[in-house]
C-alpha cells in the first residue's frame, strides 16, 4: 500500500510540474506576442508620423506629459493623440503614455 501511495504522489507531482510548465509557456507566449504587437504598432507610428505636423508640434507637450507621469496634458498632445488614433485604428487601445513616449522617439 505504501508503494502505491508513493507512486501516486510521484505521478501527481509529474502532472503538476507539467501543468505548471505548460502554463508558464502559454503566459510567456502571450506576453511576447503582446510586446511584439506593441513594438510593431510603435514602429508603424514612428514611420507614419515622422513628418506629420500635428504630431511633431506635440513633442513638448508629450515630454511634459511623460515627465509628470500623466499629470500635465497639453492641448497639442491631446490633438496629436486623437489624430494618431484616427489615422491608425489599431492604436486606439494604446495608452496615452505609450503614444506620448512614441511621439518623443520621432
Amino acid at each position: 500500500m505504501s508503494r502505491l501511495r508513493l507512486l501516486s504522489a510521484a505521478a501527481l507531482l509529474a502532472v503538476a510540474t507539467s501543468a505548471s510548465a505548460t502554463s508558464f509557456v502559454v503566459t510567456t507566449d502571450a506576453t511576447v506576442g503582446a510586446l511584439g504587437a506593441t513594438s510593431d504598432a510603435t514602429s508603424d507610428v514612428s514611420s507614419s508620423f515622422k513628418d506629420d505636423k500635428i504630431v511633431r508640434a506635440a513633442r513638448d507637450d508629450a515630454a511634459s506629459f511623460v515627465a509628470s507621469q500623466g499629470q500635465i496634458r497639453g492641448v497639442q498632445l491631446e490633438a496629436a493623440l486623437q489624430h494618431i488614433r484616427q489615422q491608425v485604428p489599431q492604436l486606439r487601445a494604446s495608452s496615452d503614455m505609450q503614444l506620448a513616449q512614441t511621439i518623443l522617439t520621432l
